[in-house]
């Protein structure tokens, strides 16, 4: 069955938010004589690469990532390609685009995906567009750029929408090589007890003929 990698490669150099932690991999042991394994250690962002947010990011009393439900995380998702917009994401572009949606959706707004920078103009979400995908049932918005809310945001009214309305989130996504269409979306958060967001390994899988005719 077809798979597509909508994950980021963790690594030296990989661009984070602004002032963020910066991903940083050290080899502590080393194979050779005396030591029969390699074993390294990581310094990062919760917020690094291919990510979901939880609650806790945005809200004061959400869970943490190790306590979502991960329900949303895992199922039949719509792509749907917004790159030829500007601006925040707005709920005209989405118009005829959600009829009989699946309960997550993927907004691809870079036409490349920008791996080796970091752009502070990326296209964020407007909150009328999270409550739009909300009514049509959505529980879970992914989207390619670092954030659903601007950059010099204060107030993250994306992120407050989302709150509002109980969906997951997931950012950093790689959508360059996938069309338009329907998937099953596999996206698990490693199970950080505390924490405000983690990493995910990111797939879309292609439907079976049956589920995308609407058995």
């Amino acid at each position: 069955m077809t798979l597509w990698d909508i994950t980021q490669a963790v690594r030296p150099g990989i661009p984070v938010w602004p002032g963020d932690t910066a991903y940083q991999e050290e080899r502590v042991w080393t194979l050779g004589p005396g030591c029969p394994v390699n074993v390294s250690r990581l310094t990062l962002s919760t917020h690094t690469g291919t990510h979901a947010d939880a609650p806790l990011h945005y809200d004061a009393a959400g869970l943490p990532i190790g306590a979502v439900d991960l329900v949303p995380y895992l199922g039949p998702c719509r792509l749907i390609d917004v790159t030829a917009g500007q601006g925040p994401v707005e709920p005209e572009e989405l118009s005829g685009r959600l009829d009989d949606a699946p309960p997550r959706i993927l907004l691809r707004t870079y036409r490349h995906f920008p791996h080796d920078s970091w752009i502070t103009a990326f296209r964020a979400i407007d909150c009328a567009t999270i409550e739009r995908l909300a009514a049509a049932g959505a529980r879970l918005i992914g989207v390619d750029a670092p954030s659903l809310d601007p950059e010099e945001s204060k107030d993250l009214r994306a992120h407050d929408a989302v709150r509002r309305n109980v969906m997951a989130i997931l950012e950093g996504l790689v959508l360059d090589a996938v069309p338009e269409g329907d998937y099953e979306l596999i996206a698990l958060p490693l199970k950080l007890a505390q924490a405000d967001a983690a990493p995910v390994r990111a797939i879309l899988r292609a439907l079976p003929m049956a589920t995308r005719a609407g058995a």
